[in-house]
């Protein structure tokens, strides 16, 4: 029997709370993190693209990894840390400080953005990343957002390298290649959906868990929604599934974070619904569809998860 790799169940990818005037605000985010793990979440996800990372100054993100490290130290939880550039020799660098800190448990890396190296350019970057950064890595593979595609045979590649422990699998839909990993993924790997909307099928298919921006709210109903498929509950898992996509879609109906910062703040969990330049703040329709819909989501108790 093949291990069970180390990250499975749910990871939640946590916004950054700011004020109203932008500043960060870190009680906000202690308050979010702990609320997450206590309501069922395997672990956390601090910088990642909800957590607006690309906006914030470097000592607001040690910041950030200081906060969620807390409370992850707290609860026996795993923390994983986003980490991206198109640059092999900044991220290394920025891996190196990361496992100096001691608070990662994981860093969440996508293929080089916007350099688009082609699959050799990009286990090469890997290859030096797992050899030379220090932390355990997790391949994001998106690439609507990176523009590099990544085929099942790279992706399984890759994970037999040493250090290389997972992937967040976000290519927008489950195809053939989608199967093909999920069918034989290298022992001890994990594969984490990251597509919310498609979780509950990913997760059916042999997903061990996902990686969902959509877990800010409801958290428990998504680490249920895993659990259940995982333990082979089919009947509970698809209606619950079906449930938390129609909640996913109205979530992402507007950019990213911007929707689940607008109900975050409007059940009074984050001083202020703001985001940084190039977003912008999600329209009032868009936030009052996906609150009435949260509202209308039957409660899973968390200690039957």
């Amino acid at each position: 029997m093949k291990p069970e790799p180390n990250f499975h169940g749910l990871y939640v990818p946590l916004v950054t709370p700011f004020t109203d005037d932008l500043r960060l605000a870190p009680d906000a985010l202690a308050r979010l993190a702990d609320e997450a793990l206590s309501a069922g979440a395997s672990g956390l996800v601090a910088l990642g693209t909800t957590a607006e990372a690309a906006t914030l100054t470097e000592a607001e993100r040690q910041t950030v990894v200081r906060v969620c490290a807390a409370a992850c130290r707290a609860h026996g939880a795993p923390l994983i840390v986003g980490v991206g550039t198109g640059d092999t020799a900044a991220a290394i660098g920025s891996l190196r400080a990361l496992a100096a800190g001691g608070d990662a448990a994981a860093a969440l890396v996508p293929a080089p953005p916007y350099v688009r190296p082609g699959e050799a350019g990009t286990v090469a970057h890997f290859t030096a990343l797992a050899a030379e950064g220090g932390v355990p890595l997790i391949v994001y593979d998106i690439p609507y957002r990176t523009g590099q595609s990544l085929s099942a045979g790279t992706i399984a590649a890759l994970g037999r390298l040493p250090g290389i422990v997972g992937t967040k699998h976000a290519t927008g839909a489950i195809d053939a290649a989608t199967v093909e990993l999920l069918g034989s993924p290298p022992p001890g790997f994990a594969v984490l959906g990251g597509d919310d909307a498609v979780i509950s099928p990913l997760v059916a298919a042999g997903a061990h868990g996902g990686i969902l921006a959509s877990a800010n709210l409801r958290t428990a109903e998504y680490a249920e929604l895993i659990a259940l498929w995982r333990r082979g509950a089919a009947g509970p898992a698809r209606a619950l599934g079906a449930d938390l996509a129609r909640f996913s879609a109205a979530l992402f109906a507007e950019p990213n974070p911007t929707v689940i910062k607008g109900v975050l703040h409007a059940q009074g969990r984050i001083p202020s619904a703001a985001v940084r330049l190039p977003l912008l703040p999600a329209s009032p329709d868009a936030v009052r569809r996906a609150r009435d819909l949260a509202r209308h989501l039957p409660r899973r108790d968390p200690a039957l998860v």
